[in-house]
């Protein structure tokens, strides 16, 4: 089968499309290889990919042309592809444009895949708001340009579900760790500042934040599992994540651990639209894809901290 995976040469894009690689599927990734944060390290991702056999298409999703570049004869679409996280170099025309004109793009684009058996859209926790602990079924409040365009992309895609146009499914991740994460994010940022001896910039408060820090590996076992069970998830929003709770201190304290070294720590004003705690509940998850992420904090660590030194130094 022939598999489409949007943001390719991203975190979890990457990994996705290098997964499906290994289990015989035919890969196409597309990306805009923006500047948004390090292109040295998309590239990176990206040679890694096409060395596993993905073959990568640059592309701006934002364009209306995409059946003129990207194939049509694709089984499955896994739309990664958006302008992540919260972040105040971000407009709000930044995160409108990324995640939801350029999904509808790729909507347009599907309809005329006809041989589409699912379009997996990936969806964030953010949407559910500054408290992220819920079923799938509660009303979200998201609290961030970023939360509030992810749950527009969300209802595109699964806009088409309903009016049978294809079978869609919507999957929401939650705090995704691990090797080539972006060099912004926590852990990223955690390990270069205690390589280098710098000072850990932390979010006044943040330290007691909650989070489902979930090892990368075991969320791409959930994304790929929807494959084979088009029926169960269509029209759906699953959650993936991991049901075991650490602060961002635990995180810190991972992190030390793993380096055997103390990371000195610099408090910063707090971010607007932070969420102060995220618990994945992923009973749907485990009823439809008998879904179970099993990999400690310690050991998503350990894992990231190998990564970044085998890269890196």
């Amino acid at each position: 089968m022939t598999i489409l995976v949007t943001g390719v040469a991203g975190f979890i894009g990457s990994h996705t499309a290098e997964r499906l690689c290994e289990a015989g599927h035919k890969v196409i990734g597309v990306d805009n290889f923006n500047d948004y944060y390090s292109l040295e390290l998309k590239q990176l991702n990206s040679k890694s990919s096409e060395n596993k056999g993905v073959k990568i298409i640059k592309k701006d999703l934002r364009d209306t042309d995409l059946a003129s570049v990207l194939p049509t004869d694709i089984s499955y679409i896994f739309h990664f592809a958006a302008q992540p996280g919260i972040s105040s170099s971000s407009s709000f025309e930044d995160y409108f444009t990324n995640n939801v004109i350029a999904t509808k793009n790729l909507v347009d684009y599907a309809l005329q895949c006809e041989n589409l058996k699912l379009f997996i859209n990936i969806g964030t926790s953010s949407i559910y708001g500054l408290e992220a602990t819920f079923p799938e079924s509660v009303a979200v409040k998201p609290a961030s340009h970023y939360g509030v365009t992810k749950l527009a992309a969300e209802q595109l895609v699964l806009q088409k579900s309903r009016e049978l146009h294809f079978k869609a499914c919507s999957l929401r991740l939650y705090s995704v760790i691990g090797p080539r994460e972006r060099p912004e994010k926590m852990y990223t940022k955690l390990i270069a500042s205690g390589l280098n001896d710098e000072a850990f910039p932390l979010y006044e408060g943040s330290d007691k934040h909650l989070r489902s820090f979930t090892y990368v590996g075991d969320i791409v076992d959930g994304i790929v599992s929807v494959i084979g069970n088009e029926t169960k998830v269509d029209g759906e929003v699953i959650n993936l994540g991991t049901e075991v709770e650490h602060t961002t201190q635990d995180g810190i304290d991972a992190v030390e651990k793993v380096l055997g070294k103390s990371i000195k720590i610099d408090i910063v004003p707090k971010r607007a639209g932070d969420q102060s705690r995220t618990k994945a509940n992923i009973d749907k998850a485990r009823r439809l894809l008998n879904y179970n992420p099993q990999t400690t904090l310690l050991e998503s660590v350990t894992h990231q901290v190998n990564w970044y030194k085998e890269n890196f130094l």
